[in-house]
């Protein structure tokens, strides 16, 4: 199982985190298993940008992106050539590196 290296985030993974997650689980979903809480508004349906991750190390390994991603991609703050929605990003087999966005577009989030 390949691991997964979260950067710190002021907010939401503070000192950073480290762990393995199962090929072919959602990065969303394995973030979440590891106490990161990430935003997912849409409940993980690909429809907001609130899950966006960018990853600096391993983004080949992921599959790839559907066009409906990246057209809701387009609408991500921060958005880079390895930004990616974490609810569609599956792990692949090679090691993570995750940086998670300052802000996201949302204007309220449920504590």
């Amino acid at each position: 199982m390949p691991t997964i290296t979260v950067l710190p985030h002021p907010e939401l993974c503070k000192e950073g985190a480290s762990f393995k997650a199962a090929p072919g689980e959602s990065l969303l979903d394995a973030l979440l298993a590891h106490g990161v809480h990430v935003e997912h508004a849409c409940e993980k349906s690909c429809a907001c940008t609130t899950c966006h991750v960018i990853v600096r190390r391993g983004f080949d390994s992921l599959n790839e992106a559907s066009e409906k991603e990246e057209d809701m991609l387009d609408r991500a703050w921060g958005l880079t050539a390895t930004s990616r929605l974490s609810c569609r990003a599956r792990v692949g087999t090679e090691p993570l590196e995750i940086e998670l966005p300052r802000y996201t577009i949302n204007h309220a989030k449920e504590k």
